[in-house]
């Protein structure tokens, strides 16, 4: 593989890490959105507290993976828009309300503060339902028919209940008292319905497509490809196996969310196996789709300074805020 061919490559593996990034990153604290309404009003400003340093910059990562399938790969980004501009918009709306709602529910009087926990909670099932929704339709190369559009339903169902699962793990490992109490019995209550989803939706991908079944089921990529399946079955029985433990609440606090973020990297690492070498399934490649070889030069500079500056204070915003969280104070 020369330079030139080499290049797409990169470019669309740093676009798939980028939106690893923020699928992980800013899940936790949407999950913590959606899981709002079941505290009361102290345990609410704890639960904001706990992803206040972190949430606005998640987002960051969002930003980097559409920058880089815009630029890098424009073709791409046409059909892709083109094809979800509908959800698209109404994850920028979700989005655009949590953060409205986290600024104002700090300053707002007492009476107000409900409203604006409820739209918190609003903009982020709203984000977390269109997200799933473009995955679902993302997979199947926006192939049309009722099939196709009730498998995208069915994720856009399941990622809210992946991000509540790993908001509720988040918990566990930031607050401690009553609200690391309930944050256990929350993930219990999302594990369920997050095993069986997922359980449903991996068996029903081959179905829907042709080119994910030739890949994962012919011989032998199928024994070598055993180990994600196997690895996502343990991550989940680790992830159960702790909450059901009383040293979920001290020592293996942790466990839990990093048990979950296994989940999500083995599952991008299958989803990256099924895609390549197309950047659309089915539809377009990624040399087909990506721009000029100067052009990538060029954008690869530009990479070059970005990306190590955001994983830079991304790392430094973590490590400063590292430990259990303390309330908000904006004395």
């Amino acid at each position: 593989m020369n330079w030139a061919e080499l290049l797409p490559v990169i470019f669309m593996a740093l676009m798939g890490l980028s939106m690893l990034a923020y699928v992980v990153l800013d899940g936790y604290d949407l999950g913590v959105g959606m899981l709002l309404h079941r505290a009361d009003d102290t345990q609410k400003d704890m639960m904001i507290a706990s992803i206040g340093p972190f949430w606005d910059a998640n987002e960051t990562w969002l930003v980097l993976g559409v920058g880089i399938l815009l630029i890098a790969f424009p073709k791409a980004h046409g059909l892709i828009l083109t094809a979800l501009y509908l959800p698209v918009a109404l994850m920028l709306v979700g989005l655009m309300l949590r953060g409205v709602a986290f600024d104002f529910r700090v300053k707002a009087r007492d009476k107000h503060k409900p409203l604006w926990n409820r739209a918190f909670l609003a903009g982020s099932a709203i984000a977390a339902l269109a997200q799933g929704w473009m995955l679902g339709r993302y997979i199947t190369g926006f192939a049309e028919g009722w099939v196709f559009t009730l498998f995208a339903a069915a994720i856009a169902l399941l990622l809210p209940a992946a991000y509540v699962l790993l908001g509720a793990a988040w918990l566990i490992m930031k607050t401690d008292g009553e609200l690391q109490r309930a944050a256990v019995g929350w993930a219990k209550t999302a594990w369920a319905p997050f095993v069986i989803g997922m359980g449903l939706i991996s068996i029903a991908t081959p179905f829907v497509s042709a080119t994910v079944r030739d890949k994962w089921f012919a011989l032998p990529a199928f024994i070598a490809l055993l180990p994600i399946p196997v690895m996502t079955l343990i991550a989940l029985g680790t992830a159960r196996a702790v909450l059901n433990s009383s040293r979920v609440l001290t020592t293996l606090c942790w466990l839990p969310f990093a048990s979950v973020i296994a989940v999500f990297l083995l599952g991008a690492c299958g989803l990256a196996y099924s895609l390549y070498p197309d950047v659309v399934i089915d539809r377009l490649t990624i040399w087909q789709a990506a721009s000029a070889t100067e052009s990538l030069v060029v954008i690869g500079i530009g990479c070059a300074i970005a990306v190590p500056a955001i994983v830079g204070y991304t790392v430094f915003a973590y490590r400063v805020f590292w430990g259990k969280a303390r309330a908000l104070d904006y004395a």
